[in-house]
């Protein structure tokens, strides 16, 4: 099945002059990056099990970050509008979205993650391409369409950072977004899910975040990951 094909175009300054000091990042302070749910060491958890299938495994933990990314989101959805959110903006670099002719969609961020979310959501739960049926084959394709749905789901993660976060303190949610950026980051490194020119832009944070973790602290690295609770492969319909 066709996924739909987002990318991104960068507002940066086509004269060569240095952009305009961007605006103090909330989310970088010590005081909000020390704050996790969990001091659970994630590095073991997001390593493949011998007995489990590699298919399976990055099935079972796709299908839990789209749903703790998707919840994560709503609990701050109502402040993220057309209006306050014109674009699907992440710092200085504004996403489109490719609808399945390759037209390309400007549209607001609540757009663009209704997008994201309803396209993945047709995919985690097509049995042809998620198959949870014992014996049922998983597609060819299978890997670059889980690729596909991490970079997408980074998006979404990177604008709660960028936009959001002021919302994510007032609702004290900081440490549970600190521990799903961290696992996802952890685990997309593992097994490279997503290209690191794709996610360099929020490398200061996943610095700070994941080499406080026990992993390689560098931005484009492989290094090794954490997760929590992505041992369940959802197989309600």
């Amino acid at each position: 099945s066709p996924f739909l094909i987002s990318c991104r175009k960068s507002k940066g300054k086509p004269n060569g002059k240095k952009p305009a000091p961007e605006e103090k990042k909330l989310y970088l302070e010590p005081e909000y990056t020390k704050s996790r749910i969990t001091d659970f060491e994630f590095k073991e958890l997001v390593m493949l099990p011998r007995e489990i299938d590699l298919n399976e495994w990055l099935a079972s933990n796709t299908t839990t970050f789209f749903h703790h990314i998707n919840l994560q989101y709503s609990t701050i959805s109502e402040f993220c509008t057309g209006e306050s959110c014109q674009t699907m903006a992440v710092c200085n670099t504004q996403y489109y979205w490719y609808d399945e002719r390759g037209k390309k969609i400007k549209c607001t961020a609540p757009q663009y993650v209704d997008f994201v979310m309803s396209s993945v959501q047709k995919l985690v739960t097509d049995e042809d391409v998620f198959p949870t049926k014992y014996g049922k084959e998983f597609p060819n394709s299978f890997e670059s369409l889980v690729k596909k749905i991490c970079k997408y789901l980074f998006h979404v993660l990177a604008h709660i950072y960028s936009s959001h976060f002021k919302e994510t303190l007032a609702l004290e949610l900081h440490g549970h977004l600190n521990t799903l950026y961290t696992h996802f980051i952890l685990f997309i490194r593992e097994f490279n899910l997503v290209d690191p020119k794709e996610t360099t832009i929020m490398d200061d944070l996943t610095e700070v975040l994941c080499s406080s973790s026990g992993s390689s602290s560098n931005g484009g690295g492989n290094g090794s990951s954490n997760s929590a609770g992505a041992q369940n492969h959802v197989k309600e319909r």
